[in-house]
């Protein structure tokens, strides 16, 4: 909650700063103003940059993608509850060893203590680790549970890994055309001389995935021959994709936009290069969509 708190803040900095300028250009344009004006230019331009939505990886990026799903919020959440804990270990351990390196050196401390155990201490360390360990695993548990939840679907979506390429289907629409297939279509990756301006190298398909946002959506998922693994960073979701068998999981689309993912199961030779990518759009447009596909 703190968090959000602070990016909610931070998101006003590009208001708050465009506000500041024009009361400077108001005033009389001395030197002083100028170099002022000219540094609040260039921290909205870093703000306004920072927070721009990320939905693919970046050169160098350390942190997660954007969240588009809830399930990737709770992750995201999660693992700052995580890191907390993790760095009050770290620097307890770490400090611990120092004082150890320091106090017993051979130099520095001549007597030598010789003892067993210490009933208080090793009571410490034992109850200590369980009560983190407690409250680290009872919203992971929380997070397992919401992950395998799996909510009335409005739509459902069959994925089809292959060497080298994904298949998808539409399942509910089957019944609305006339050779009973619905709506199905297979999506390879664009090769890179054929890319066009502002496309992804490794991540553009010559055919999206089109989803609505705001719906509960029921994605299944299997393999044509050996095993692939679905996963789009945004939405939190991995699934293993393997041949015979059916695996399923949920998604609910919070915002609009175009989420990228990979294979991310040693496939073969070709396995770096069978991109996912989804546009997430409106109700209408979704239904526009599936008229013109079914017209067509």
């Amino acid at each position: 909650m703190v968090l959000q708190i602070i990016l909610k803040s931070w998101r006003n900095v590009p208001l708050i700063l465009e506000n500041l300028i024009q009361t400077f250009n108001k005033k009389k344009k001395n030197m002083r103003n100028l170099i002022i004006k000219k540094f609040l230019i260039v921290t909205l331009l870093i703000f306004s940059t920072s927070f721009a939505l990320n939905d693919a990886a970046e050169p160098w990026q350390f942190g997660f993608q954007d969240p588009a799903t809830p399930i990737m919020e709770g992750i995201i959440n999660f693992h700052n509850h995580i890191m907390f804990f993790l760095t009050v270990v770290g620097i307890a351990v770490m400090w611990l060893l120092g004082r150890c390196m320091v106090l017993y050196d051979e130099d520095v401390n001549l007597e030598v203590d010789n003892f067993t155990h210490s009933t208080t201490l090793e009571i410490v360390w034992t109850v200590v680790p369980s009560l983190i360990l407690m409250v680290i695993a009872v919203p992971s548990f929380a997070l397992l549970y919401s992950m395998d939840e799996m909510i009335d679907p409005a739509i459902t979506l069959k994925v089809v890994g292959h060497q080298w390429y994904w298949s998808y289907e539409y399942s509910d629409y089957n019944h609305t055309t006339e050779d009973g297939e619905g709506i199905n279509f297979d999506s390879y990756m664009i090769a890179e001389e054929d890319l066009t301006n502002g496309g992804f190298r490794l991540l553009e398909v010559d055919h999206r995935v089109v989803l609505p946002v705001e719906t509960h959506i029921r994605v299944l998922v299997t393999a044509a021959d050996v095993l692939h693994s679905w996963a789009i960073p945004s939405f939190g979701v991995k699934v293993d994709a393997c041949p015979g068998r059916l695996n399923q999981t949920s998604l609910f689309i919070k915002r609009e936009g175009t989420f990228y993912g990979q294979c991310s199961e040693i496939c073969g030779v070709n396995h770096g290069f069978m991109p996912i990518a989804i546009d997430a759009v409106s109700l209408e447009d979704y239904a526009t969509y599936l008229e013109n596909k079914l017209e067509g």
